[in-house]
């Protein structure tokens, strides 16, 4: 992507809605982060780790949970981003009137079928949560944060081949999770 006005807007356009309809989450990490740093988060990573340059791209992962997680219709999506914005974001989309397990389980089962775009920002995507149980952990047990990292495992399974240099990220962020989640024994 080049210095594209129409691109910078885009994004830009992106990242206040997305700011504006995440105003009052929170991650569930122990710090409590306002929760529009994690879609600015997976869009960096795919910017600065993945070389992905499509603005399209970019503005989904910056969206891609207020389908999801707030009052945002994939209608509203398209009206003010666009159909490719709205195609990515629906890709990465839970159907949350299914209960955790299925939408769990979907997730493992489509991510072989989504777009180039859309398995990118579904990869950066299990990399920042992954990393949240690394560096600022839900409160949870150490078994579920476990189920956690080997879930996100089973669906980035389907989504090898999009991008290289993400699945390295996920791999070392993975490693790095797991040590912090059973550290090896003192000598």
């Amino acid at each position: 992507m080049t210095s594209d006005p129409d691109n910078i807007s885009l994004i830009l356009r992106a990242l206040r809605f997305s700011a504006l309809k995440h105003r009052d989450q929170r991650r569930k990490g122990a710090d409590a982060s306002p929760y529009i740093n994690h879609p600015i988060e997976v869009a960096e990573t795919l910017w600065s780790v993945g070389g992905v340059r499509d603005a399209a791209v970019i503005a989904a992962a910056i969206l891609h949970d207020t389908v999801e997680d707030t009052d945002t219709t994939p209608a509203e999506i398209e009206e003010k981003f666009g159909q490719a914005v709205r195609a990515f974001v629906s890709e990465v989309t839970d159907d949350r009137t299914l209960p955790k397990p299925e939408r769990k389980q979907r997730q493992v089962e489509h991510a072989p079928h989504l777009s180039i775009g859309a398995k990118q920002i579904k990869l950066a995507d299990k990399i920042s949560n992954v990393n949240d149980i690394a560096v600022a952990p839900p409160n949870w047990p150490a078994e579920r944060k476990s189920e956690y990292l080997s879930w996100a495992e089973s669906v980035v399974a389907g989504l090898r081949g999009c991008n290289p240099r993400l699945e390295e990220l996920f791999d070392e962020t993975v490693r790095r999770a797991r040590a912090q989640i059973s550290p090896p024994p003192q000598a």
